[in-house]
């Protein structure tokens, strides 16, 4: 069942989805098998030979309706340095000359925003983070890359985020982190979670070789 809890993207309708979210995971219904945030919805997996649809809409109306909001965790801060550019940015000066900016602004708008993790989709670790300034809030490509390395940095509408692992994708990359957003071998294996806040952090290639031998040997 899709559950819709507003129609915009933005906080509001975000606060409504993590508070059905957290009273759900803490007080689960035996029929209960899956949950799948989204910026305005909320998938909710049950399982149909131990409940049927009816019950499970006027549960979850029961459980939205609750007056007292649940405890939820506050927000961590996550920085993440990112290297701006050539070859790890591939996108960077095509996005900046279309949107009218100097590579150096394009970095600096986009490093100086504090994003906020609506949910995690589409790859294990994938963090869509939000509102990318309106300068630099360019469209994804029209045409998808087969490939995109591990830790690359893209933009898609108002939308950004780290790419966790080797995958096909279609935003606009604007550079590359050497930090593992997603690890099998850690706990949590995200390092973002639902609700964080994220800072993105210009650094040199220097820098970059330096953390990506530090990460490679934790």
């Amino acid at each position: 069942m899709l559950v819709y809890l507003g129609e915009q993207i933005g906080m509001p309708a975000h606060e409504r989805v993590l508070q059905l979210l957290r009273r759900l995971q803490r007080r689960p219904p035996v029929w209960l098998r899956n949950l799948q945030p989204a910026y305005t919805s909320l998938m909710v997996t049950f399982d149909p030979c131990v409940v049927d649809h009816a019950a499970v809409e006027t549960a979850l109306r029961h459980y939205d309706d609750q007056r007292k909001p649940p405890r939820v965790r506050k927000p961590r801060m996550v920085r993440i340095p990112v290297y701006y550019g050539d070859d790890f940015g591939p996108d960077l000066l095509e996005a900046a000359r279309a949107v009218g900016v100097k590579p150096e602004q394009f970095i600096e708008l986009h490093s100086s925003r504090t994003y906020h993790a609506y949910f995690l989709g589409f790859a294990p670790g994938f963090a869509y983070l939000g509102d990318v300034p309106e300068q630099i809030a360019v469209p994804r490509r029209q045409s998808p890359r087969q490939v995109v390395p591990a830790g690359s940095v893209g933009i898609a509408g108002k939308q950004t985020a780290v790419y966790p692992f080797t995958t096909p994708g279609g935003w606009i990359l604007i550079g590359r982190t050497p930090v593992a957003v997603f690890r099998p071998d850690r706990k949590p294996m995200e390092l973002i979670a639902i609700g964080d806040q994220v800072k993105f952090q210009a650094i040199s290639a220097e820098e970059f070789r330096k953390l990506e031998a530090t990460c490679l040997r934790s």
